[in-house]
């Protein structure tokens, strides 16, 4: 049983992150790890704080001479931000669209911060780092999980899907993490005219697990059904408010024959489309599982929402607090993150195993007597995105 919790405020001293279930023998290091707390960093769109982090994990147990060791791997990342508690000013005017409000009430607070400091989507950061370790797992087992923009303030990317090597070359030559270049102008000129106007802006990223074998999931109860599991995941991350997997935003348009996926034979089964995104019946058919996150534009902005202050009953504005304009290229890597934990879960629920070795003898085991063929991952897919370069000076903080 895979398990994982975050603690940690947006600017206390550190982030932690918990993760128990990964079996003993899986090689770590913190090069595993921090390419993609540096990817999450980047990316057009974000805000002031991205100057100040440079996002590095320290990996503080569940490691044995460079292996893990089946205890609980506990991963810390400094904030460089960090702002002691006496000098944050109460903030007793709640912001529309964020835990201000729901979290004074809820918790009984006179000053929204520490429903800021626990809400706010920082704690991501540890997501991407316990997700670096679910990549690792993965990749022992030819699984890659990979994420891309597809969707920035309404301009709909087509990228070419028939190579995911070149698909992540591409995203990885992009600003946007988008891998067609052709609608990137038009994006920029989006987010331009949104910082013009002093606004954020939404869109939509793509994740998809390949290699990701049938039988993840299963439709016995409600609660196993991969596709809910994976909803689930997806739906935790700050400012996502709708998830699709595979086409499902677009086939309830179509008639059910055009909505379905046929299938046929070549020295296994095979399908020659994908609508169901990899999923049938709660459990996984073989084919590329695809997962869309639907993130609003952040609540937060440079022109101020009306509120009203909490100490006086009076209607005022909302004080600004720096924030990104586009928060998609970031969280299409969050979104990674969350289906890669997902389907370690789902695979060590199949297969089980204390020790890796045992986990692959399992899991070639049962690949032998399905009629499925694993596809063949492009090199590009087969290592962890490059780590960061060395860290600089933070910026002075202001409060």
């Amino acid at each position: 049983m895979l398990r994982y919790m975050t603690a940690g405020e947006s600017h206390g001293e550190e982030l932690i992150g918990v993760l128990e279930g990964v079996p003993a023998g899986l090689p770590l290091s913190v090069d595993d790890i921090d390419g993609y707390l540096w990817r999450r960093q980047g990316g057009v769109g974000r805000g002031a704080r991205m100057n100040i982090e440079r996002d590095r994990v320290r990996i503080v147990s569940g490691l044995w001479k460079g292996e893990t060791t089946g205890a609980p791997i506990g991963l810390s990342i400094p904030n460089r931000s960090e702002i002691p508690h006496h000098k944050q000013p109460p903030r007793t005017v709640p912001r529309p669209g964020h835990a201000d409000m729901t979290g004074m009430l809820k918790y009984g607070f006179d000053d929204a911060n520490p429903a800021i400091e626990r809400a706010s989507a920082r704690e991501t950061a540890m997501r991407v780092a316990l997700g670096a370790v679910a990549h690792t797992f993965l990749r022992a087992f030819d699984i890659a999980v990979v994420g891309h923009v597809i969707v920035v303030g309404g301009v709909q990317a087509s990228p070419d899907r028939s190579d995911w090597g070149e698909l992540v070359a591409e995203r990885d030559r992009s600003p946007l993490y988008c891998a067609d270049r052709s609608v990137e102008e038009e994006m920029l000129s989006k987010i331009e005219a949104a910082r013009a106007r002093e606004e954020t802006l939404g869109g939509v990223a793509e994740v998809v697990a390949l290699g990701v074998p049938p039988g993840l999931g299963s439709y016995a109860q409600w609660d196993r059904r991969l596709e809910a599991s994976l909803a689930r995941a997806i739906l935790s991350i700050q400012s996502v408010k709708a998830t699709s997997i595979g086409d499902g935003t677009e086939t309830p348009l179509d008639f059910g024959r055009d909505a379905q996926d046929e299938l046929f034979w070549q020295e296994g089964v095979v399908r020659r489309t994908n609508r169901a995104g990899g999923i049938e019946g709660g459990i996984s058919n073989g084919e590329p599982i695809v997962v869309k996150a639907f993130f609003k534009p952040i609540a937060t902005q440079r022109r101020p929402l009306r509120s009203v202050d909490l100490t006086t009953g009076e209607e005022t504005e909302c004080r600004y607090i720096r924030s990104d304009t586009l928060i998609v290229p970031a969280g299409s890597v969050v979104a990674e993150a969350m289906v890669a934990l997902t389907i370690v879960e789902a695979l060590l629920d199949k297969l089980g195993g204390d020790q890796l070795d045992d986990t692959r003898a399992a899991f070639e085991r049962y690949v032998e007597r399905i009629p499925w063929r694993a596809p063949v991952l492009p090199d590009a897919l087969r290592a962890a995105p490059a780590p960061p370069p060395e860290p600089v000076e933070a910026p002075a903080e202001e409060v």
